[in-house]
C-alpha cells in the first residue's frame, strides 16, 4: 500500500571554500546527527540510508555515517553529478512511499578542490562528450573552455539572441540572490552586489562574468524521510509532505541546440509530471529553490518551470516577481550562486531550506504563508529532479 512520504528533519553545515572545511565524513556526520536531533529520533530508527556525493571513493557514504552510528543498515552510494543530492532524496522518497520502509536518510556532501569542475577518469569515454561533440556543431565561433562553463555561457548567449532579452538580466539576478543571501547565515557570500560591479566583473565566458557563476564549495546535508505512520507512532507533528516528485534524463531532442544541451527539456517534462501528480501548478507555488549554477540557468529554468511564459523572464525579473514582495521567492537561500554548490549536497541543502520556510523556521528571510514550494536540481550528464512539497 502507498504510504505518504515526509520530511520530518533536515539539516546543513554552513558552505565553504575548498580547503578551509572539516574532512567531508565530519561534515555530513554534523549534518546527519542535526537532522536526527530536528526529527526527533536515533540513528537505531533509520532503516536505510542514501549517500550523495560526485568526487570521492566508493563507499564513502559508509564512511561517513559511521561516524554517526554502525547500525548495519543498507547505505546506498550515489552519484549523478549535480542532482546527487536530490537523487538520494528520491531513492528515500520512493523506499518510504512504496512501504518498503518506514524512515529513511538521505544525506549529501562533498569536498570539492579549487578551480572549474573537471573530469577525474581520463582513460575512458567521458560522460559528457555527446554534449562536447555537439557544442562543437552549434558553436563554431565560440571558444573552448571548462565544461560547464561553455555550455551554459552558450546557453544563456543563445536565451539573450533567441528572445531579444537584455544581457542585464543575468547580472540582476545575481544582484537579487545575493540580497536574498544577506539574511542566510549558511551562505558562503552574504555582501549585496550592485548591477555594474556583475556585469563589469572579470569574463569566464562571452556573456559570462565570474559574478554570474557559483563558486566551488565543501560541504553537507541531510534529510529525514518518513511515513505517517512512523511520524505518528514517534510524535512527530512538524511534517513536510512531499506531494510530488518526478525525475528525467535525456532525449533524443536533448542536442536540438544550447538550451536543450543544458537540460531545459529535462526540467520541463519533470516539472510537467509534478504539477500532474500534484494536480497543483505553477501558480500556486510560493517559494522556489532552483539550479542557478550560473545566472543564465536561473533565466531559462523560470520558463521551464513554468514559473512565467516563454520567453517572458525578463519580464518577470524586472517586474520583481522573484523575490519577496512578487508572485515568487525564488532562492531565498541565495541559491547556488551566494550559498556556493557542493555538488552532492545541493539538492539536500536545497531541500532543507524549503522545509524551513513551510515551517516558518528561516527567520529574516521567512516567505509569509508559504504553504507550496518547488525544488528544481539539474545534472548534466544528465538528470534533472523536481520535487514539490506542502506544510504539513
Amino acid at each position: 500500500m502507498k504510504s505518504q512520504a515526509n520530511v520530518i528533519g533536515v539539516s546543513m553545515v554552513k558552505f565553504e571554500k575548498p580547503g578551509r572545511s572539516e574532512p567531508y565524513e565530519i561534515m555530513a556526520a554534523k549534518a546527519i546527527t542535526g537532522a536526527l536531533a530536528d526529527a526527533g529520533i536515533d540513528m537505531s530508527d533509520v532503516e536505510q540510508a542514501y549517500a550523495s556525493y560526485v568526487y570521492g571513493e566508493s563507499t564513502s557514504g559508509q564512511t561517513a555515517l559511521y561516524q554517526v552510528g554502525m547500525t548495519g543498515i543498507p547505505i546506498m552510494n550515489v552519484n549523478n553529478n549535480c542532482s546527487s543530492g536530490s537523487t538520494a532524496l528520491y531513492m528515500a522518497r520512493q523506499a518510504v512511499e512504496s512501504g518498503a520502509i518506514d524512515c529513511a536518510l538521505a544525506f549529501g556532501f562533498e569536498e570539492m578542490q579549487p578551480g572549474a569542475l573537471g573530469e577525474h577518469w581520463t582513460d575512458r569515454t567521458s560522460p559528457f562528450q555527446w554534449i562536447q561533440n555537439r557544442f562543437d556543431q552549434l558553436n563554431r565561433e565560440l571558444p573552448n573552455g571548462p565544461g560547464a562553463i561553455k555550455v551554459f555561457g552558450a546557453a544563456g548567449l543563445e536565451y539573450l539572441e533567441k528572445y531579444g532579452a537584455n544581457p542585464d538580466i543575468y547580472g540582476k539576478v545575481a544582484v537579487k540572490s545575493r540580497q536574498h543571501a544577506v539574511n542566510n547565515p549558511y551562505s558562503l557570500f552574504t555582501k549585496e552586489l550592485q548591477l555594474d560591479e556583475v556585469m563589469n566583473a572579470p569574463a569566464i565566458y562571452p556573456g559570462l562574468t565570474r559574478l554570474m557563476a557559483c563558486p566551488p564549495t565543501c560541504g553537507a546535508a541531510a534529510a529525514i524521510v518518513c511515513s505517517d505512520r512512523f511520524a505518528k507512532k514517534h510524535n512527530v507533528h512538524k511534517t513536510v509532505k512531499i506531494i510530488a516528485q518526478s525525475m528525467t534524463t535525456d532525449l533524443p531532442n536533448s542536442t536540438e541546440d544550447n538550451q536543450h544541451l543544458v537540460g531545459c527539456d529535462m526540467t520541463a517534462r519533470a516539472a510537467e509530471q509534478v504539477y500532474e501528480k500534484a494536480g497543483i501548478g505553477p501558480e500556486d507555488v510560493d517559494v522556489v529553490e532552483l539550479h542557478d549554477c550560473f545566472t543564465p540557468n536561473e533565466v531559462i529554468t523560470y520558463e521551464r518551470l513554468g514559473l512565467c511564459g516563454e520567453g517572458e523572464a525578463e519580464k518577470l525579473i524586472n517586474s520583481g516577481d522573484n523575490t519577496y514582495g512578487g508572485k515568487y521567492v525564488i532562492n531565498p537561500s541565495g541559491g547556488l550562486m551566494s550559498k556556493g554548490h557542493p555538488l552532492g549536497a545541493t539538492g539536500l541543502a536545497q531541500c532543507t531550506e524549503l522545509v524551513w520556510h513551510l515551517r516558518g523556521d528561516a527567520g529574516k528571510r521567512q516567505v509569509d504563508g508559504a504553504k507550496i514550494a518547488l525544488q528544481h536540481n539539474l545534472g548534466l550528464g544528465g538528470a534533472c529532479v523536481v520535487t514539490m512539497y506542502s506544510r504539513g
